[in-house]
């Protein structure tokens, strides 16, 4: 809810068209903070990207993504193309986005209770290994193996929307358990693009970077909570990835982990703060537009206490999603959906060992592993399921977990760099798995409880 909503209307001094604007605004601010405004906006620019690519544009869709973009300081010029600036710039915002959510998860979120941890880690490691091997049952010996990375990974936003979108119909603790497993899910993509994704290693740029980090460590233990020099660090440990062989997006969530995550004012205190400040004699203003000095100070000083009481990790992370969301990870979409799509790109599927491979890891091999790990580990009795969650709720789940999308047209672009005719394979089997699996995940968990309405 918005903190304005909280005030009576008296208290509010509306401009002459504000009433208006507001009924109109609300409901658009509240619709675009939603995962679903995420997914819709993803699915917009993967359409667009796929019109392009299968219109007379095309060329000049592809050709747009070449065109160098360069900046120079001085006599030094830095030239990448704008399809690499997006997948090796602007989604290190991503990767570091993700980064906080997982440090965020770890300390006091879903991954916090290692009991409580243990049934989502388990079922991410199901969903990871079990699509890898099946890809790699369809490629072993080829050059295409390159690619097991890719039917692994989980796309978050278009997950959790489906699960949004059946609302109260499923228990809320199913979707407490994909947000912990997609989150597991990430961590595990980061690792396999750091560790498997490298082709040569520059160990004087890595140790630049290792410098950084050491550096942004430190300022954490010091207690320096102001953003700047975390993001003049994080901006030098992606130069020094970027040169180093390991993928720059990989500088995101490594710099993520040195944000500090505790607020200098303790949340406990802070009512007590706030009723100090507002308890001192205060004139007001005879004009309703204005403050008085007093109430200026006082203004300043609960400013200053509500930051406070923030940790920068939180902060960021509210301040980060709404431009990832709506930005980086739809132009994302715009650049790397664009494949051509026909009847024989997608027969080519079952032909195709890099398309089979994908299609069948995601849309078979995440619910297999999803699904056959929280079963054996509750039969082991090492985990239990929640109240009102059934071994048919993780079936849902593992079908939806087999939207890859955002996360897999990553990984691919990493396996098969400058191989166009394995790429375009690869993401066209993606794009058509992640749509079944929605659509598959979501008609299971609407069948399942209606049944449960219906007994």
């Amino acid at each position: 809810m918005e903190p304005r909503n909280f005030l009576p209307e008296d208290y509010r001094v509306f401009a002459p068209w504000e009433k208006v604007t507001d009924r109109i605004l609300t409901p658009i601010e509240r619709f675009i903070k939603s995962q679903t405004a995420t997914a819709l906006s993803l699915m917009i620019m993967t359409v667009v990207a796929l019109i392009l690519a299968n219109s007379p544009l095309s060329e000049v869709y592809h050709h747009f993504f070449k065109t160098p973009f360069t900046i120079c300081f001085g006599d030094h010029c830095f030239s990448l193309t704008l399809h690499h600036w997006i997948n090796d710039g602007l989604m290190t915002l991503f990767f570091f986005l993700i980064g906080l959510e997982i440090k965020r998860e770890i300390l006091v979120g879903e991954l916090a209770n290692l009991r409580a941890a243990l049934l989502p880690v388990l079922a991410a490691i199901g969903g990871m290994v079990v699509p890898a091997l099946l890809y790699v049952s369809m490629n072993y010996g080829k050059p295409t193996i390159d690619g097991w990375g890719i039917p692994m990974a989980t796309d978050i936003a278009f997950a959790i929307s489906v699960i949004v979108l059946l609302g109260r119909r499923i228990p809320s603790s199913l979707l407490t358990f994909l947000v912990a497993l997609a989150i597991v899910d990430d961590l595990g993509a980061v690792l396999v693009i750091a560790l498997f994704y490298t082709k040569s290693l520059n160990f004087i740029a890595l140790g630049i970077a290792a410098l950084f980090l050491v550096g942004l460590t430190i300022l954490s233990l010091a207690g320096i909570r102001h953003v700047l020099p975390y993001f003049l660090g994080g901006l030098c440990v992606w130069a020094a990835m970027l040169v180093s062989g390991v993928h720059a997006t990989v500088a995101g969530v490594l710099t993520a982990f040195t944000i500090p995550s505790t607020p200098k004012l303790n949340p406990l205190h802070f009512r007590d703060t706030l009723e100090r400040l507002l308890k001192g004699k205060c004139k007001p203003s005879t004009d309703p537009r204005i403050l008085s000095e007093a109430q200026q100070t006082i203004v300043e000083a609960v400013h200053t206490v509500s930051v406070e009481v923030r940790s920068p990790l939180w902060r960021m992370e509210h301040a980060l999603h709404l431009p990832v969301a709506l930005i980086v990870i739809p132009l994302f979409a715009l650049a790397n959906a664009g494949v051509k799509l026909d009847f024989s790109s997608i027969t080519a599927i079952w032909q195709d060992s890099i398309a089979s491979g994908i299609f069948l890891g995601l849309l078979l091999g995440k619910p297999i592993g999803i699904v056959g790990m929280t079963w054996l580990g509750h039969k082991l009795k090492i985990v239990s399921f929640p109240p009102g969650v059934t071994i048919f709720h993780y079936i849902g789940v593992g079908l939806l977990a087999g939207i890859g999308f955002t996360m897999s047209i990553f990984i691919a672009e990493l396996a098969f760099y400058g191989q166009a005719d394995h790429l375009a394979k690869a993401k066209a089997a993606i794009i058509l798995a992640s749509f079944l699996a929605g659509v598959l995940g979501y008609i299971w968990l609407r069948l399942l409880s209606s049944k449960k309405v219906a007994g």
